[in-house]
């Protein structure tokens, strides 16, 4: 378990002790608010990571595949809009996001050392150079 600040560099040392060892970020609380130490000791170390929301692959980190966050914003805005003109929330669906996108950012898997394969790259929705 990851609790803080040391037990982040502690886990990530001893997944880079391991060979083929990698890391899946889930989302939460913890992980966005320490995102940038998770990316540095994992470029530190490195780890290979794969991040839930694309502007963590932005920000550094080696890829990322997720919900579009901006969609489901855009979605829940028309429900604000409907709640507005009177409908019950009660009233409106449960949605579940629809879009997903993969972003992978080609300078970090270079300083990884990693090559990130054609039909990976192809099926991006963003590569960061």
């Amino acid at each position: 378990m990851v609790h803080n600040d040391v037990d982040i560099e502690r886990v990530i040392a001893a997944l880079a002790s391991e060979s083929n060892g990698g890391l899946i970020v889930l989302p939460d609380a913890f992980t966005g608010t320490h995102r940038k130490q998770i990316i540095e000791q994992a470029a530190r170390h490195h780890v290979p990571a794969v991040y839930p929301y694309g502007f963590i692959a932005v920000e550094g980190g080696l890829m990322s595949y997720g919900i579009d966050v901006t969609d489901l914003y855009q979605r829940a805005a028309s429900y604000v809009d409907r709640i507005f003109r009177g409908t019950k929330p009660s009233d409106l669906p449960v949605q579940q996001p629809t879009k997903f996108e993969l972003i992978i950012n080609l300078k970090t898997a270079k300083a990884l050392g990693l090559t990130v394969p054609p039909t990976l790259l192809t099926r991006a929705d963003e590569v960061i150079e």
